[in-house]
């Protein structure tokens, strides 16, 4: 491992999901959620049939945590606070007049907790569980009792039934995942002939995570900061998701205050957990697995926060849209003080159908013939040449020879033994021109200073970009915790932006030239 703590934490992260995961199948991204919520201090539900793994993955996930403790139950409609909490103290009762529950080996005492059929606990459990999931502390009796609780992973086969008051719950589990069965048919065969204890503890102890480094990351995680570019993204998403909420009224996202605090956390924990002092775009993609309500909201959720990033990634931090602005109105001043549009008429030939010049009335013979543009353009004001004529249909009506005028609106044509010149038909057009002016002295300092202004806010830009490729780039790909074939589209965001920035860099030095060629 390197001396710089945050690589080798992210070193080691990495070293520990994958013994983790090890013999399990298809479950490698659950594994490292879980983790990452648990190091966080969030809790998870997992949606899916009986017999894909998710009690498994709860078993595996105590491992990662030096001396954890742990407790599972499934819930049925009977289960009571007993049965979770722990037993009241029969002795304390009836010696003390105290009412307090025994925790040992009950959730207060437990450092991983598994509670499956999470929607079957009655409301006396729902609501002990709110105080633990939010204040970290369990109320025996009279007093509350802090407890080491850092991963609370609820499960079901189903979603929150409605009208039945689990919507705080509900609120309250930040990361939900939908999981399926095993999808390869390799993995699918491997998994069913493996004789593997896969409730094994494959993590060497060197990995494993104790409380006191827990503490001590907790402080770190608090000190992670938040670039510009996700923070204008979270707010691009939220207005796009209200957006989509006031066209699809039937099944809409419900995300309150609370779930983005709790978002922007995990958000810093996974910066931290990947080697990173501040939260950049690729840790924004794990939102995808914290907002919804339902499985069919994943698709439009997905395509909401792809097309942000793809979009307007860095575009909104930087922010581009206002150095953009910026420098347009720039090069409109200048273009306004240096230069002067005079407009004046010019004559030209009238073009009819793409094709043809005209000769103009007044000589019932040539009335209404043309010749082709092609055919004029090759006549010669030296020298006679025959040429084509052709009635208003198209149609050939004579052959003669023709000779360019030296003025460029008429020609000599030999007709009968006799030239004569005709004039082509023209009309009147406007030709505006730009005539430089010199620009006040007092206007040509003030240019000075706005552009060093914009130049140091373009370079500052650029510079961040360009660190943020050198050091993130391959990083993009590797996130612990990400889909790596996301990585294209934050790559390809920074890679527009980044030469949107050099082309209004180059923009900008022209109009410093522009202006000083002006003021010369």
């Amino acid at each position: 491992m390197t001396s710089n703590p945050a690589v080798s934490t992210a070193t080691r992260i990495r070293q520990l999901a994958e013994a983790l995961s090890t013999g399990l199948f298809e479950r490698n991204e659950l594994m490292r959620l879980c983790l990452l919520t648990a190091i966080a201090g969030e809790s998870v539900f997992l949606l899916g049939p009986p017999g894909v793994g998710k009690s498994l993955v709860a078993r595996r996930l105590k491992h990662a945590f030096r001396d954890a403790q742990s407790f599972e139950y499934l819930m049925t409609r009977f289960s009571t606070p007993d049965e979770v909490f722990g037993p009241v103290s029969i002795k304390k009762l009836k010696d003390e007049d105290r009412y307090e529950r025994l925790t040992d080996n009950y959730l207060p005492a437990a450092s991983v907790v598994f509670l499956d059929e999470i929607w079957k606990a009655g409301s006396a459990i729902q609501n002990a569980l709110l105080t633990v999931m939010n204040e970290r502390v369990f109320r025996n009796g009279d007093q509350e009792v802090p407890i080491a609780l850092r991963a609370l992973i609820t499960a079901s086969n189903e979603l929150p039934p409605s009208g039945e008051s689990h919507e705080p719950l509900w609120d309250r589990l930040l990361v939900r995942y939908l999981v399926e069965g095993i999808q390869n048919r390799s993995h699918f065969t491997e998994m069913i002939t493996s004789n593997d204890d896969v409730y094994a503890d494959t993590v060497p102890e060197p990995l494993k995570i104790s409380a006191d480094e827990l503490r001590n990351w907790d402080a770190l995680i608090a000190q992670v900061t938040i670039d510009n570019e996700v923070i204008a993204a979270l707010n691009l998403i939220r207005e796009r998701i209200e957006r989509r909420n006031s066209k699809h009224p039937e099944r809409p996202l419900h995300i309150y205050d609370r779930r983005w605090k709790k978002v922007v956390h995990l958000l810093r924990t996974s910066a931290f957990l990947n080697g990173r002092q501040r939260v950049d775009l690729m840790d924004l993609f794990l939102i995808l697995h914290c907002l919804w309500d339902h499985p069919s909201q994943l698709e439009p959720l997905r395509e909401i926060v792809v097309s942000t990033i793809r979009e307007h990634g860095y575009s909104i931090g930087i922010p581009l849209g206002i150095l953009t602005r910026e420098v347009e109105r720039f090069e409109t001043e200048i273009n306004a003080e240096c230069f002067v549009e005079h407009v004046d008429e010019e004559e030209v030939l009238t073009v009819i159908d793409d094709t043809w010049y005209r000769l103009e009335k007044g000589d019932e013979q040539f009335e209404g013939v043309r010749i082709r543009i092609s055919d004029f353009n090759r006549l010669s004001i030296d020298e006679q040449t025959v040429a084509n004529y052709y009635d208003e249909q198209g149609k050939l009506v004579n052959r003669l020879s023709t000779q360019k005028s030296r003025n460029p609106f008429t020609l000599h044509i030999e007709h009968n033994s006799a030239a004569r010149t005709y004039r082509l038909l023209t009309h009147k057009r406007e030709r505006r021109r730009r005539i430089r002016r010199k620009a006040h002295p007092l206007i040509i300092s003030h240019w000075n200073s706005r552009f060093e202004a914009l130049n140091n806010d373009l370079a500052e830009a650029l510079r961040r970009l360009t660190d943020e490729r050198h050091e993130h780039w391959d990083l993009f790909e590797k996130h612990l915790f990400t889909d790596q074939r996301l990585a294209p589209f934050v790559k390809a965001n920074l890679e527009e932006v980044h030469e949107q920035l050099e082309q209004l860099t180059l923009q900008l030095n022209k109009l410093r030239y522009r202006y000083e060629q002006a003021d010369a």
